[in-house]
């Protein structure tokens, strides 16, 4: 049970950093440094920003009770 909630930290972990990278930047950080700030005005619709927004949120959501879950796992089997 610890190993599949492990699993599962490690996988929504690596999402969630996909995610936050996949955000418009919102200027003045690094992203314009980068370039980022060309791809501003390029595309993508607010929907779809919403979306991704959402996403983002449930992810991280579920990072979280994962990280609880786990440590409740692990106390409760020392």
């Amino acid at each position: 049970m610890i190993m599949g909630f492990e699993i599962a930290l490690v996988v929504f972990s690596a999402l969630l950093m996909l995610l936050v990278l996949m955000h418009k930047g919102k200027g003045g950080g690094l992203s314009d440094m980068f370039g980022g700030g060309m791809q501003s005005s390029v595309g993508g619709s607010s929907v779809a920003e919403r979306n991704l927004d959402r996403i983002t949120v449930v992810v991280g959501l579920l990072w979280f009770a994962c990280i609880v879950v786990l440590g409740l796992l692990v106390k409760t089997n020392s």
